[in-house]
């Protein structure tokens, strides 16, 4: 079977990946991709945005399943277009992946079916919005509606910080659009977790339990990016704490959804607040993949992802076979210099074979091919640097010798990526 994958980060690297492990997979083309992914799949030069060429590709090429991978061609309604030419696709139509397209959406979702989450108000009117802020206690949470890249939530530790925040969403319009309304709820203490869950309707079945790092310096400081590096299993968080998780707000969000008219079908990523009394809440749900979540999750599936995805199209979710391994991933993500705000594109990159050597899976992200052929940076999140291993630590150490043989200038990365689940 062929198959077509939209997108072009590290996440659809880690899908193309374990989608070529399927033997059940003829050729996998990828569009638009990046450099790593051109190695385990033909890239399309379409853009995720471009429904029609990418409908009219897999109509040509006779794919028989699309996978998408990024949330704004999904909040966009892709999967309407891709269904509409009974073309199988894996992914939430329209209706559904409003769960991320809009956080007021979803925290409304969330109060009406009383499913844990963090206090909150909503806001069209920066006026408004600025008086109930300045009426709250610090640190208080700051959020765009609508899509930002990962990067359209703020913690702000003061009122100034409070303030900027508000004031560059709703009047800066740093987010553009994605800003016209805000949502301001209160700041949750406590590890994070992401636990992704393949769903079919009210058919949930989760995957191993991740920890991402968001902000882009070592002990959680600086502005929020995509994600700076994960780790999975999470030794230190109890598997009772895991299942009622799973119990409490993932299954029922699945139900709601339903009841809401809004069936979802794909990916459902449930972000995760597990409060010093050990009780989870819901801090977001998104309806894909995580970016660098399914790094560390997918080198951990033991079962055949392809299946899965189908079982999912075909409404057969619950009797799939889906087995995880014992294995302990971390991923390192190797950022450019300056992201999350402006850096320099186009710097050649050295190191890959020897990381390789190392025994480390390196999934691209914001890389390309330059004049000459040679490997070059073109993001802001360049690659993910994986280590396996029998626990966290020996991942860790993995994941960490190997990223320190890759090269190029301005190169940033964390030194504490799964830090916590060591002490």
């Amino acid at each position: 079977m062929d198959i077509l994958v939209i997108g072009a980060g590290g996440r659809e690297h880690a899908i193309c990946w374990s989608l070529a492990k399927s033997p059940k997979a003829g050729t996998i083309y990828c569009a638009p991709g990046n450099a790593g992914i051109g190695e385990v799949a033909e890239l399309v030069p379409i853009q995720v945005n471009e429904f029609d060429k990418l409908a009219a590709f897999a109509v040509e090429k006779q794919v028989g399943l699309v996978v998408v991978g990024p949330d704004d061609p999904l909040a966009d309604g892709i999967v309407d277009v891709f269904e509409a030419k009974q073309i199988p696709v894996f992914g939430p139509r329209k209706n559904a992946a409003h769960i991320e397209g809009s956080k007021t959406f979803m925290k409304d979702l969330l109060k009406k079916y009383n499913i844990p989450t963090a206090a909150y108000e909503k806001f069209d009117n920066y006026e408004q919005a600025l008086a109930y802020l300045q009426s709250r206690p610090v640190p208080i949470v700051i959020k765009a509606d609508g899509l930002a890249a990962g990067k359209g939530v703020t913690v702000a530790y003061t009122r100034d910080e409070a303030e900027t925040a508000l004031k560059s969403i709703m009047i800066d319009k740093v987010f553009g659009d994605s800003g016209s309304q805000v949502v301001i709820e209160e700041f949750l203490e406590g590890q994070e977790m992401s636990i992704l869950s393949f769903v079919d309707g009210e058919t949930v079945r989760p995957m191993a339990a991740a920890q991402d790092h968001k902000q882009v310096y070592d002990g959680d400081k600086g502005p929020n990016t995509g994600g700076m590096g994960t780790y999975s299993p999470l030794p230190h968080i109890a598997d009772s704490i895991i299942e009622e998780a799973i119990e409490s707000i993932i299954k029922p969000t699945a139900k709601a959804m339903v009841a809401e008219g809004r069936p979802f079908r794909g990916v459902l990523f449930a972000g995760l607040m597990i409060a010093p009394d050990g009780k989870p809440k819901t801090i977001e749900f998104n309806a894909r993949f995580g970016d660098p979540e399914t790094q560390v999750v997918l080198p951990r599936l033991k079962s055949d992802l392809l299946d899965i995805f189908l079982a999912a199209v075909n409404g057969t979710l619950d009797q799939a076979e889906i087995e995880w391994s014992d294995e302990a991933a971390v991923c390192v993500v190797l950022a450019s210099g300056g992201y999350p705000a402006s850096y320099p594109k186009g710097l050649p990159i050295r190191g890959l074979d020897e990381a390789g050597a190392a025994g480390a899976l390196v999934f691209h992200a914001g890389t390309a091919r330059g004049k000459g052929g040679e490997l070059v940076t073109n993001g802001g999140r360049v690659l993910g640097v994986v280590g396996l291993g029998k626990t966290i630590a020996e991942a860790r150490d993995k994941a960490y010798e190997a990223a320190g043989s890759i090269a190029f200038e301005g190169k940033h990365q964390r030194t504490d990526i799964a830090a916590k689940a060591l002490v």
